[in-house]
């Protein structure tokens, strides 16, 4: 379905647009966010300041789980937060399509109990309580011709302050992680934000340079949100990919192609199950943490 809503994409193409400017307003700051594409496809940003209001929803001697608010200048974004007394180390956690928090109750619970803390971003359109609508390229290729914000830079912008808030709330390292479509936003949130740790993506892909085959605005804009494009740039941070052979979403193949355009230190995991985040990737996660981590705190 992608590949006809980027051939579609293409025959709206028009003039070369070399910078994007959008001015929003932050309640009380008088803020801008500024956004630029280069002739190369990759996204530059100045993400403004947020404010937060937090909400506990649970709390007991070992740890806490919170709703959060974030307020954007383009609106607000609903996130949650689990996370013991003094974490080792934190995941910005990005959901795929109709991914909702009340699958992960159980997951925010682990990761606390293992002393990291885990918070999950109900990014833009996504179904859940953050308004929005669902990613869609030919809309948001139709915002970047008039130069308006694409939601898919706004995500990513998101998934910045949600990193920023974490860092300064607990001072502990930060990864970017995400599920299908949610692992594309965190690559490019990776890979545009240096004070993230590393990058996980799990049953994910880029969208094989599809925009190098286009000129103009297309190629610009299909470019600026293709995982492909970014991934090389997280080095030398760590990059880890899991993908699952029986994945009937995302094919194996396209997650081993995101993995190819990764640089050092890099590593490819498979795991059994289906499409998405699960039980064994959890454990494999923690583990690895447990090694990295395991004398902190």
């Amino acid at each position: 379905m992608l590949g006809v809503i980027i051939v579609r994409l293409v025959l709206i193409a028009g003039c070369l647009l070399v910078t994007l400017v959008f001015l929003a307003g932050c309640a009380g700051t008088g803020a801008k966010s500024s956004y630029s594409v280069d002739n190369n496809g990759v996204l530059s940003m100045t993400c403004a300041p947020v404010t937060t209001g937090e909400e506990v929803l649970f709390y007991n001697e070992t740890s806490t789980k919170e709703r959060i608010i974030m307020h954007t200048p383009s609106g607000d974004v609903v996130m949650y937060l689990a996370t013991p007394g003094q974490p080792k180390a934190a995941m910005v956690y990005v959901p795929g399509a109709g991914e909702m928090i009340t699958a992960h109750d159980k997951r925010m619970v682990q990761y606390a109990a293992a002393g990291y803390a885990f918070l999950f971003v109900d990014i833009r359109g996504n179904g859940g309580e953050t308004p929005g609508s669902p990613f869609n390229p030919q809309v948001d290729f139709g915002r970047f011709e008039k130069g308006q914000s694409p939601q898919f830079y706004e995500t990513v912008c998101d998934i910045i302050a949600a990193r920023r808030m974490l860092t300064d709330r607990f001072g502990v390292p930060v990864y970017a992680a995400g599920s299908s479509n949610g692992g594309r936003y965190a690559a490019v949130g990776a890979a545009l934000d240096p004070q993230f740790a590393g990058y996980i993506g799990i049953s994910t892909s880029g969208f094989g340079m599809a925009g190098e085959k286009y000129t103009g605005d297309a190629r610009k804009f299909l470019l600026s949100v293709d995982p492909d494009n970014y991934i090389g740039r997280i080095t030398p941070r760590p990059v880890w990919i899991f993908h699952s052979k029986a994945d009937s979403i995302i094919p194996f193949s396209d997650g081993e192609e995101l993995y190819g355009h990764a640089q050092d230190p890099k590593t490819f995991t498979g795991f059994y199950g289906g499409h998405g985040i699960n039980s064994d990737v959890d454990d494999l996660i923690i583990a690895q943490w447990a090694q990295i981590y395991g004398t902190r705190g």
